[in-house]
């Protein structure tokens, strides 16, 4: 794949990048290894100002670095400007907490003295997607800056500038040189990264298949890896819910990012009783959003990110036709415009233990289930091979504690959307990954868990 900025709303290519070559990239890597050894001495102080200074950068400059999402991957102008906002919100989080959540921790022992100390580890390689250009980097790279780490960033192979524009951020935040670099590579060298030993350990978000490859390549080098990966999230909502708050609540959260999120709703899972109604508000939702150019303050959807994403979705929709689905609304691309768009669509009636049911459609595409009560809604919300976010809707305690110990997910979020926030802990389980960001587990991930033991 080129590594190009290609507007998925018109589909011009504007700017393209040559790859680094092999030796350009092993003096990227020597420059991360001198970095680390200069920059795992500085103390929490000065990481935390140069943090600060990047998140004062990201608020001044965030229509600049919003626009350059939407060119270059075609989420909502307003959309973008929200995730630069939410990057500096990162910073200022991991500025602020970090040396505490790394002090060292005293145990009682037979030693006179004995505790637990966090010391970096070194470079740490991040495979990052395209759908949060901004918000995937800063998540990884906040904690793990603070932490005394260095961070080399591949970048989705679409989104070339907003790669460079993030490591441009931390050194005019002050970061020495090569604290954080860029590489401009294909996904063919990931192998040979994880293979120097200059890279220490590795973190990708992304696709189920791109995991797999990484953690087989840090496998064999016996690395650390933290994948956060695909997610077929379930949306439940049963008898007691808030309707018209759920309602509400599920078109966001379906729509968000153009509906390329992996803690999107998808499987929306609806009590008998109030599915009728449940249905009819939710097809008045989607047919009135407006499709347009991201650009533009009402756009409510753009443009899918590549024309290959728009193709493997209209082929997933006509899958779950054949499989016995009924299209409510939408169900074909935009015919009538150059660009990647497809429009809001749900689906009914596709048989539960169908395959295409289990799969992640990652756009503007919902599924709607019918079921007679708690338990099919359960067990329908975890027959899938994925576990990463879910959203229920009851007034019911009894109801609510089930589902919070019952789903099989790394988060459940009741009577609200499924969001990350630094001040929790990120992440999935089954085929939605392993490990965790943000808050104080996601800073332990890049660390030596050091035993020091003093008598």
């Amino acid at each position: 794949m080129a590594i190009a900025t290609i507007n998925p709303a018109t589909g011009e290519t504007l700017k393209t990048f040559e790859p680094l070559n092999d030796s350009e990239i092993a003096a990227k890597l020597d420059l991360a290894g001198r970095a680390f050894e200069q920059y795992r001495q500085t103390n929490f102080q000065k990481r935390s100002h140069w943090l600060e200074a990047a998140a004062e950068i990201l608020e001044q400059e965030k229509a600049d670095f919003a626009k350059l999402m939407t060119l270059e991957m075609g989420k909502p102008f307003k959309a973008a400007v929200s995730e630069v906002e939410k990057c500096a919100v990162v910073c200022r989080y991991y500025a602020e907490h970090a040396a505490n959540f790394l002090a060292d921790v005293a145990v009682d022992t037979d030693a006179n003295h004995s505790f637990v100390r966090y010391q970096p580890l070194g470079a740490i390689l991040a495979v990052m997607p395209w759908n949060f250009p901004f918000w995937q980097v800063f998540r990884f790279a906040a904690p793990a800056l603070m932490a005394g780490n260095v961070g080399l960033l591949k970048h989705a192979s679409n989104v070339p500038q907003c790669a460079l524009a993030i490591e441009d951020i931390f050194q005019r935040a002050g970061f020495p040189q090569g604290v954080f670099q860029t590489l401009l590579i294909g996904a063919g060298k990931v192998a040979d990264l994880m293979a120097d030993d200059r890279v220490k350990a590795a973190t990708l978000t992304g696709s189920e298949p791109a995991g797999a490859s990484l953690a087989a390549a840090a496998g064999k080098q016996l690395k650390k890896t933290v994948l956060e990966l695909g997610g077929s999230d379930p949306f439940i909502v049963l008898a007691s819910a808030d309707l018209e708050a759920a309602v509400v609540t599920a078109t966001t959260a379906r729509m968000l990012n153009n509906g390329q999120s992996c803690i999107a709703a998808k499987r929306f899972i609806v009590a008998e009783a109030i599915a009728d109604k449940f249905e009819k508000l939710l097809l008045e939702k989607f047919e009135a959003l407006k499709v347009g150019d991201p650009m533009e303050a009402d756009t409510d959807l753009g443009p899918l990110a590549t024309p290959g994403i728009l193709e493997d979705l209209d082929q997933q929709v006509q899958t779950a036709v054949k499989s016995g689905g009924k299209v409510l609304t939408g169900g074909q691309p935009l015919a009538n415009r150059s660009g990647n768009f497809y429009p809001p669509t749900i689906i009914i009636d596709i048989p539960p233990d169908t395959p295409i049911a289990q799969e992640e459609f990652f756009g503007p595409v919902a599924l709607l289930f019918r079921v007679p009560d708690l338990d099919a809604a359960i067990k329908l919300a975890n027959a899938t091979p994925f576990g990463l976010g879910a959203s229920a809707w009851t007034t019911n305690d009894q109801e609510r504690d089930r589902l919070v110990e019952e789903i099989e997910a790394g988060a459940v979020f009741i009577n609200g959307m499924v969001k990350s926030d630094p001040r929790l802990p990120f992440g999935g389980i089954k085929r939605s990954g392993y490990g965790r960001e943000l808050s104080i587990q996601g800073i332990h991930e890049f660390v030596n868990v050091k035993t020091v033991w003093v008598k």
